[in-house]
């Protein structure tokens, strides 16, 4: 369980090995594929309000579990969702929810600055941090990195140290990682859950739109 010490520290420390380590293979995930869950439960909202775009009534629900510092994240988010969104969220067909699952200190860092962000733009604040993630998740100080990008969205040095030391925001980060495990099977990122079927590792555009056809 990561404290705000253990965070700022660790992200300080944080070299290119750990950043790339943090993506699971995912050959130890094929067992779990097109696993179903119960949908209500997962809909449930944890701790933290969910960060999602789209109708709630959409007949296709997607809640995506995922860590700042995956690059396969970082290559769905870059390559596949703004397609996505374009024909199925904003046209109100998918209701689309992302879950944090932080799988490091630098991860969670990424997703406070989300959450914190000035003007409340969640969505595009994971956009520019995975567009930029080599400037700071494989780098020799991540920390400066990060916080270089912060300035993107709006950070000054004192408000991005004040979100790197909210205690009760990562404490709803690590509920969010637990909850995903122990609740949904959520071993690694990212792992999707369409209308509560289980998918792991990342999707093209058309592997996702296929799936999101057959349910419409």
């Amino acid at each position: 369980m990561l404290n705000r010490r253990h965070l700022l520290a660790t992200a300080n420390a944080v070299t290119m090995g750990l950043a790339t380590s943090v993506a699971f293979p995912f050959a130890s995930f094929a067992q779990s594929r097109d696993a179903a869950v119960d949908e209500a439960k997962l809909l449930v909202p944890g701790i933290l309000p969910d960060q999602a775009l789209g109708n709630p009534n959409a007949k296709v629900r997607i809640v995506e579990y995922m860590s700042m510092t995956c690059s396969h994240c970082a290559n769905f988010h870059n390559k596949t969702f703004e397609s996505i969104r374009l024909d199925y969220i904003d046209t109100g067909k998918v209701y689309f929810i992302i879950r944090e699952y932080p799988l490091d200190p630098l991860a969670a860092a990424g997703f406070m600055l989300a959450r914190n962000a000035p003007g409340g733009k969640y969505f595009d604040v994971v956009s520019i941090l995975f567009k930029t993630q080599s400037e700071w998740a494989f780098v020799a100080d991540p920390l400066a990195g990060l916080r270089n990008v912060s300035k993107q969205f709006g950070y000054s040095p004192a408000t991005f140290e004040a979100t790197l030391t909210d205690q009760k925001l990562l404490d709803g980060l690590n509920a969010s990682r637990e909850r995903g495990s122990k609740e949904f099977g959520v071993t690694g990122t990212p792992t999707f859950f369409i209308n509560g079927t289980r998918e792991v590792g990342f999707m093209s555009v058309e592997e996702m739109s296929t799936k999101i056809r057959a349910m419409l």
